[in-house]
């Protein structure tokens, strides 16, 4: 059983942002020498996720304004009591939809991604750098 954690930085530019991490997640599966198992991406933090879909613009608008329009609506009728620390509640309970962790299973020394799909970090409380953990485990 071989195994080889992985920790990358990923910039957001925006308050709300979806990002791309599929290549870091192939790098971190390259570089563990396994060839058959699993690779777990998980984000030590609670205003932002990891999702699994299609790398379509469109759809990452859509993803996007979902995350915000869940939320919102809640918002303008009462105010959220954490927005009292540092205004940021939308985020916290708009990344309860989404999850802080994703687990691929690896084959050939490969993540075994659909044709269609993509790791994404989902920002909702940026800009900020976050951190992307790689866990690999397998033969």
């Amino acid at each position: 059983m071989r195994g080889r954690e992985l920790e990358v930085l990923v910039k957001t530019a925006a308050k709300q942002a979806l990002v791309n991490v599929s290549e870091q997640l192939a790098r971190a599966v390259a570089e563990s020498g396994v060839s058959t198992g699993i690779a777990c991406a998980s984000v030590p933090h609670t205003t932002c996720a990891l999702l699994i879909n299609e790398d379509e613009e469109g759809l990452r608008e859509d993803i996007l304004r979902l995350s915000g329009e869940v939320i919102e609506p809640l918002r303008r009728k009462a105010p959220f009591a954490h927005d009292r620390i540092d205004n940021n509640a939308a985020a916290h309970l708009t990344s309860l939809f989404f999850h802080p962790s994703v687990t691929v299973p690896i084959s050939g020394g490969k993540p075994l991604l659909g044709t269609w799909q993509s790791l994404f970090l989902l920002e909702l409380d940026g800009p900020r750098t976050r951190t992307v953990r790689f866990t690999v485990t397998g033969e």
